[in-house]
């Protein structure tokens, strides 16, 4: 892994876990969240939210 790999999967950590966060704290979004039926359903929520999970971390 390079060290910008590792940069990016500390990111992509980060986010998931801010986005957990946010998700806990609100039960309007946790409805949300778990109402999504697909991967790019999550994805384009968090966007929304402000959350960039969907690159994979050693997608470039």
């Amino acid at each position: 892994m390079s060290k910008r790999d590792f940069e990016r999967f500390i990111y992509k950590i980060d986010q998931l876990n801010r986005l957990v966060e946010l998700v806990n704290k609100s039960p309007e979004k946790y409805k949300l969240i778990i109402s999504c039926k697909t991967h790019e359903e999550v994805v384009e929520l968090a966007n929304q939210w402000g959350y960039e999970i969907g690159k994979r971390w050693g997608d470039y």
